[in-house]
């Protein structure tokens, strides 16, 4: 697979099929300002959602533990779970005091219910009263039996050196041995916490006692990509953060700078949150069910339309896919490619994304691509010994890239 393919990739979960009438979908630490989850065996997740249809529907949510390539594992449900894999979600409540009306869905993984005994990959599926799948997201608890250690430097590719970030990394591993490490361990690097972007399939380059080296200088190298953009809608009625325009109708239109395409756009540094998202309003005590739903309307200003391209809205508050929802159409009119996606109140980054005749997706072609930019990497170390029925996750180690060193 080139690495083209690697970076833009964007595949669609079977199954996966993600219902217009479902919006802000979060699985994340209770602790605030914590996105990701990939987390300590043990740790508490909460599951939360809203419904747009603003009734009650018996929502259920479903785990399964899966292998390090997110295939079902061999494990049986009561082999990685004390209790039951399948139960409703009874924490329901509707909303209050807003214009777009909705029911909020929470529950925390493990709970009484449902406690995890197994690290590994689990795939959390949300079923509707027929069975059927209406989204799923991804998580991972991992054990602390390895260390991984992560840094992430320029690209030592002169073609590349201004545009990409090389990932190296190592584990250690003083308290197991590892017999065949290209047989029984498998590594996966993850960017900003979205799976669309990873690298696997990387073998150690060298071996030390109780230590494994990746230090590659091609094979897992990543785009840097830009900086995200940004928004803040936690005042519904008035202008805020990038929000020039706040029109009234039957919920509140917020009209967003737009921004102008320039295929030699440079970098500027802009603090981001790596296209995540964050509910929140200072107008109301809770913004679960009390913060208000926004029309957003994104624009690219350009001269003509951009060729054999679509373009899309890309980030976090959609699981970074490719949607129809999310599409911007052209307006010869107005000279720009527009959209408008329904978003609940708060802070978003978010980017765009192009897609050619070939499906290729490109997160770069829009906003560019610079060895600057502050990216998150995550390692992930799966171990799975011969004659073992799952891969477990010994270890987890993160890095930021710094462009001072």
């Amino acid at each position: 697979m080139t690495i083209k393919s690697i970076i833009f990739f964007v595949f669609v979960f079977c199954a996966n099929t993600y219902s217009q009438n479902i919006k802000s979908v979060q699985l994340r630490p209770q602790q605030e300002n914590s996105f990701s989850a990939i987390v300590p065996l043990g740790t508490i997740l909460e599951l939360s959602f809203d419904d747009l249809d603003a009734d009650s529907k018996d929502y259920q949510y479903k785990i399964e533990h899966m292998t390090h390539n997110w295939e079902s594992s061999r494990l049986l449900p009561s082999q990685y779970i004390d209790g039951f894999d399948q139960n409703t979600i009874i924490n329901v409540t509707n909303s209050f005091n807003t214009f777009q009306s909705y029911t909020h869905y929470a529950v925390t993984i493990p709970n009484i219910n449902t406690i995890i005994t197994k690290s590994g990959n689990y795939l959390l599926s949300v079923l509707n009263d027929d069975d059927e799948v209406v989204f799923t997201r991804r998580f991972v608890f991992y054990e602390k039996a390895a260390t991984v250690g992560v840094s992430v430097v320029r690209s030592r590719n002169a073609l590349t050196a201004d545009k990409q970030q090389t990932v190296q990394f190592s584990i250690n591993h003083p308290n197991f041995q590892i017999n065949n490490p290209q047989q029984e361990i498998n590594a996966v690097i993850i960017k900003n916490n979205n799976w669309n972007e990873t690298i696997t399939n990387i073998n150690p380059t060298f071996f030390k006692p109780n230590q494994l080296l990746y230090t590659y200088t091609n094979k897992t190298n990543f785009w840097g990509g830009n900086e995200y953009l940004n928004f803040d809608t936690k005042i519904i009625r008035n202008n805020s953060l990038n929000v020039v325009k706040v029109v009234r109708k039957d919920v509140f239109h917020h009209y967003l700078y737009p921004l102008t395409y320039n295929p030699y756009l440079g970098y500027s540094f802009n603090p981001d949150i790596n296209g995540q998202f964050v509910i929140r309003t200072i107008e109301a005590a809770d913004p679960r069910t009390e913060a208000d739903y926004a029309m957003m309307h994104f624009s690219i200003s350009t001269e003509a339309p951009i060729p054999n391209k679509k373009i899309y809205v890309y980030g976090a508050f959609n699981d970074f896919k490719i949607e129809e929802e999310n599409l911007l159409t052209y307006n010869s009119k107005d000279k720009a490619y527009q959209a408008n996606i329904l978003l609940k109140q708060g802070f978003y980054n978010y980017t765009y994304a192009t897609v050619d005749d070939e499906s290729q997706v490109d997160t770069n072609s829009i906003t560019g691509s610079f060895f600057m930019t502050e990216n998150e990497y995550t390692v992930i170390a799966y171990y799975r010994p011969f004659g073992s029925l799952f891969d477990r996750v010994i270890g987890v180690g993160t890095a930021i890239f710094d462009q001072n060193r």
